[in-house]
């Protein structure tokens, strides 16, 4: 059975698209009565305000229609910013040999949060440079990830 984030993202890509954007990904947080859909874009052009309130009109009818969350939320389309979420193994493929801040959703060798430079990404095994040691983390057991800007 797919979590509500893919049936979310399954939802809305179509709609992404067709307004012209890509689709990054989709969080969502709960947070008591009010939640937080927080919905990811991205354009080889880079992204407006403009671009998110278009995209927002879109997915928001996605959403009246579909309904697929009882409960009260907040729908927010942003650009990925300097610190980028990443979801899909492409994104970490692009980003080899730059420094990511890691969640994984249980420990490995004791560590639930790290940083590291992305060494490499083989099938669904990413490796980073922890502390100057390979650590490997299978890709489905990362929670979160982020690219940590570089102003260089």
């Amino acid at each position: 059975m797919a979590t509500l984030v893919e049936r979310l993202t399954n939802m809305i890509e179509p709609a992404v698209a067709a307004a012209g954007f890509e689709l990054l990904g989709v969080e969502y947080v709960r947070a008591g009565r009010s939640s937080t859909l927080r919905v990811y874009i991205d354009h080889e052009n880079g992204i407006l305000v403009d671009d998110c309130a278009i995209v927002s009109r879109q997915v928001g009818a996605v959403l009246d229609v579909e309904d697929p969350i009882s409960s009260e939320y907040n729908l927010e389309v942003s650009s990925p910013g300097a610190d980028r979420p990443l979801f899909k193994i492409a994104h970490y493929e692009a980003l080899v040999g730059n420094k990511i801040s890691v969640q994984l959703q249980v420990p490995v060798a004791n560590r639930r949060k790290f940083t590291g430079e992305l060494t490499t990404v083989k099938d669904d095994t990413l490796t980073f440079l922890v502390d100057d040691n390979p650590f490997p983390v299978a890709f489905s057991q990362i929670k979160k990830a982020n690219l940590v800007p570089s102003f260089e």
